[in-house]
């Protein structure tokens, strides 16, 4: 199995940039889909990004698409979430999760695996 850690959330202004990390440790993250979901207060756990094993593949909510970006380095066995424009809305505790399954695409809570302990991603206006 593997182990996740997040990192590198924060307080930020709207309109700023920010980058959250996933350190994978126990297996190599080429070995999962990974994928990045977020919750928001007084709502559901929401998918937000997501890479195929190989990172040759991406998927994105619509509320995010063209502002974030997901990444790996297998090497490293990191995964990354860059999040430019940020908006008030975009608020809440980031999670990084690990599915088994081989092929990539949107996920939904019910299909990851593995999960971290979360980020605090705050944005004032």
């Amino acid at each position: 199995q593997v182990q996740l850690a997040e990192s590198g959330g924060g307080l930020v202004q709207a309109g700023d940039s920010l980058r959250l990390s996933c350190a994978a440790s126990g297996r190599t993250v080429s070995s999962y889909v990974m994928g990045w979901f977020r919750q928001a207060p007084g709502k559901e756990r929401e998918f937000v990004a997501a890479i195929s094993r190989s990172g040759g593949s991406t998927y994105y909510a619509d509320s995010v698409r063209g502002r974030f970006t997901i990444s790996k380095e297998n090497a490293k066995n990191m995964v990354y979430l860059q999040m430019n424009s940020l908006k008030p809305e975009d608020t809440a505790v980031y999670y990084c999760a690990a599915d088994s399954a081989l092929t990539a695409g949107v996920r939904e809570m019910k299909d990851m695996d593995y999960w971290g302990k979360g980020t605090l991603v705050t944005v004032s206006s």
